[in-house]
């Protein structure tokens, strides 16, 4: 495997274990001399292994891992983890071999041992859904830290320990790294870590290795059907965190079916969370207000306390997602009434997430913003918020992954069609396939389901949010949905850089409604 990831967030001071005792640990096939080797950590990208490294050489899309295990050594890889095929590719690196049937599969474990995750004193937050993964994590993260807890998160936008921050290439980050990161943080005394669980990421190991103290899911809707046969399939990929060597406990939004399903098919104890009036639930949450900065809501707990609060995000959906932080923190012994009162002594929530319904204009014209949603449940949520908080007209630009999903996209279009006055369909990450087909998909879904909406079709991105904004009057809102916080724009496998949030704001400026 080539190519390096974004900096990882790595020990400063790691451990050596010796190397053989990670074989007989395992019980690996060895080939060649292991000595008084030892190992420091785990890699599975050759241009990022450190020193000490060992290298995990796995089959990839195109090539095997193995075949870089010469790049790997001269990198410092003193061993090779793969299967019996990467033996012999890696046979001409001269280092000591270890093999076993499925080196992916055995990664989470050989990380977790090589970096003593179950020494780490830190509660561990995993959360899982198809949208508000995210969102979860940082709500988890600024309550923690409103606690005076040290906390850190590791999310599709960013793993972070206190302060410090870099960019995440996965959603869930490979065995090799998350451990590595946990092993970071419990040497700056992180006390508490919110981890985003992507069905990918349990489907491919990359949280092998860990048992979670405390499982939340958001909810489950259309989305990732290029990865999985069909919703049930997807579902069962999600159900895997709720198992006994996943998780210790769970919290279970029951606002729809999956959530029910997943309460009844759960191996583990989970307490469940509804925003529904009729549902049956241990906790219920009741929205206060929706406004375009906050929204407020209560949450009522099996015991009768009651805590009501805000959240600085626009939409009932992050009420439900701060709601379901408040439980997860509480299901891992943190007072609710503790956390009420730091809540009100703060005036509410403090919490920023990176590109989730992101407000990035200012006290005139119209309100802009930016959104990682690119589902059409994460459409229709998020529109009909801002329906809610606006007294003007909604316009939306969005496109479609390219190399992803496309079952998705006509249900997207109409969606957009049904919640926005007017519809901006541009490009978004096309990857190798003809952005004009996606768009074609797109703009179909919305003629069908509105033939009267005033729909433009504009492929270049910066124009089409000028062009939307042009259409923009004081008291309109835009909601440019799709790239979030993400920073390139994908075309045929070159990252182009682009901002969707710099840009935005570039274009304010332009027009004179931002300073």
């Amino acid at each position: 495997m080539t190519g390096s990831p974004p900096t990882a967030l790595r020990p400063q001071h790691p451990s050596p274990r010796s190397l053989r005792g990670l074989a007989e640990e395992f019980g690996f096939d060895v080939r060649g001399e292991l000595g008084d080797l030892e190992v420091t950590g785990a890699g599975l990208a050759s241009g990022a292994v450190r020193p000490g490294d060992l290298y995990v050489g796995v089959p990839g899309r195109n090539a095997h891992g193995a075949q870089y295990a010469v790049a790997a050594r001269d990198a410092g890889a003193v061993a090779v983890l793969t299967d019996e095929a990467g033996a012999t590719l890696a046979a001409d690196s001269g280092l000591p071999i270890l093999v076993t049937p499925d080196a992916r599969a055995a990664l989470g474990e050989v990380a977790a041992w090589i970096h003593r995750t179950t020494e780490n004193p830190a509660t561990t937050f995993a959360v899982t859904g198809t949208n508000g993964k995210t969102s979860v994590v940082y709500l988890l993260y600024g309550i923690l830290r409103q606690l005076g807890v040290v906390a850190g998160l590791t999310s599709t936008a960013e793993r972070r320990i206190g302060d410090e921050a870099v960019t995440s290439s996965l959603t869930t980050p490979e065995a090799s790294e998350l451990h590595a990161l946990l092993a970071r943080m419990r040497e700056v005394e992180v006390r508490a870590v919110g981890i985003e669980v992507s069905a990918q990421a349990l489907s491919r190991h990359r949280v092998d290795g860990l048992v979670f103290d405390v499982a939340g899911f958001t909810n489950l809707t259309h989305d990732h059907l290029d990865d999985y046969a069909d919703m049930d399939e997807y579902f069962e990929a999600k159900r895997e965190l709720f198992q006994p060597d996943r998780a210790r406990r769970g919290v279970v939004t029951v606002d729809s079916e999956w959530g029910r399903r997943l309460v009844a098919e759960s191996r583990i104890p989970v307490t469940t969370l509804t925003s529904e009036a009729a549902v049956p639930a241990d906790w219920r949450l009741t929205v206060l207000e929706e406004a375009a900065a906050y929204t407020a809501f209560a949450l009522e707990a099996p015991d009768g306390r009651r805590l009501e609060t805000r959240v600085p995000l626009l939409g009932w959906y992050m009420a439900a997602n701060a709601a379901l932080a408040i439980v997860m923190l509480t299901e891992a012994g943190y007072d609710l009434d503790r956390i009420s009162a730091a809540l009100e002594r703060d005036g509410g929530i403090d919490a920023y997430i990176p590109g989730r319904a992101e407000r990035i204009s200012g006290d005139r014209g119209p309100i802009v913003y930016i959104d990682y949603g690119h589902s059409p449940d994460a459409f229709l949520q998020t529109l009909g918020a801002i329906r809610r908080s606006t007294s003007g007209r909604v316009i939306m630009v969005f496109g479609a992954d390219g190399d992803r999903d496309t079952t998705k996209r006509a249900e997207m279009g109409a969606i957009a069609a049904r919640g926005a006055d007017v519809v901006v369909v541009t490009d978004f990450h096309p990857r190798f396939e003809d952005p004009a087909a996606i768009r074609a998909a797109l703009i179909t879904g919305a003629r069908e389901a509105v033939p009267e909406r005033e729909i433009h079709e504009i492929a270049d991105p910066k124009a089409a949010f000028r062009a939307a904004l042009a259409l923009a009057d004081d008291g309109d809102a835009i909601l440019y949905a799709g790239p979030g916080h993400e920073d390139y724009h994908e075309v045929k496998g070159v990252k182009i850089p682009y901002s969707a949030r710099e840009d935005s704001k570039q274009a304010l400026r332009e027009a004179g409604w931002l300073e």
